[in-house]
């Protein structure tokens, strides 16, 4: 990412005509990244399962910010579908300058024990397998252009996990190791970092009861769960010259939920 001269501020505006890949950019933190990146004059790529949904974002994208947008059908457990779409990016845009890793899946389970191999592969493949190999294809097209910026979406659970999304906890923190290791083999020009949130208020805390949702925010000094929009400047610092010199960092985005692990 270009730099800013001593004692300069950082703008913005640097992402205009720049390409921002977003998985899991339908909905949910994925989704107000893409209008975030895309209101900073970036061109995004929302890609998740249902094209359906990815074609009504990016129109409305294209309609509100006046970018280009891009949605592609993509399946973050899928080898393939991480080898095509990385493919098509740079067969459409020749560059990619910002990766955002935020597919993710996390099903309830009724007990441990009922835990099966399917539901961990599964479980595993969309949060660590499938973000390891697209993030490698897009590394290697940083890398051959002007480097960029690489933005994992772990969980505050990566850290202190519970019993209640274990598989998912282990996948994250497996996604941890990855954007430090990734920081040390495509740097200095490609940078790695990661966001770990708390609970957040999207679609699929819609199911939580109300028992859950006081709990996930009981000792948390904020008060209140996140909301999608919260991780829209955390990325955008990442994204950009603000963060020129930061790479290899795991940042807790969590309401201060964490504040006392070290």
């Amino acid at each position: 990412m270009d730099a800013v001269p001593p004692g300069g501020s950082p703008l913005m505006d640097e992402l205009a005509g720049k390409v921002a890949v977003v998985t899991g950019g339908s909905r949910g933190i994925g989704r107000a990244l893409v209008d975030g990146f895309a209101a900073e004059g970036a061109h995004v790529v929302v890609a998740s399962r249902k094209l359906e949904a990815c074609e009504a974002v990016a129109a409305e994208v294209r309609e509100v910010h006046g970018v280009r947008a891009l949605p592609i059908a993509f399946h973050a457990a899928s080898w393939a579908d991480c080898d095509r779409l990385a493919g098509t990016v740079a067969a459409e845009f020749g560059r990619c300058d910002v990766l955002v890793n935020n597919a993710g899946m996390s099903p309830h389970y009724p007990s441990l024990a009922e835990i099966d191999e399917a539901y961990y592969d599964k479980v595993s493949a969309v949060n660590l397998k499938g973000p390891f190999r697209l993030s490698i294809r897009i590394a290697e097209l940083m890398k051959a252009g002007d480097g960029g910026s690489i933005i994992n979406v772990s969980t505050v659970g990566s850290l202190r996990p519970s019993g209640r999304e274990i598989v998912y906890a282990c996948a994250k923190a497996g996604l941890n190791a990855l954007t430090v290791a990734l920081a040390d083999a495509y740097g200095p020009t490609v940078r790695a970092n990661a966001l770990l949130p708390g609970p957040v208020d999207t679609d699929i805390a819609a199911a939580w009861s109300d028992e859950m949702r006081a709990e996930s925010t009981r000792d948390m000094p904020l008060g209140r769960m996140g909301v999608p929009e919260d991780y829209v400047g955390p990325a955008l610092y990442l994204a950009t010259s603000a963060s020129r010199f930061v790479t290899g960092t795991i940042q807790r985005v969590d309401g201060g939920l964490y504040r006392q692990m070290s």
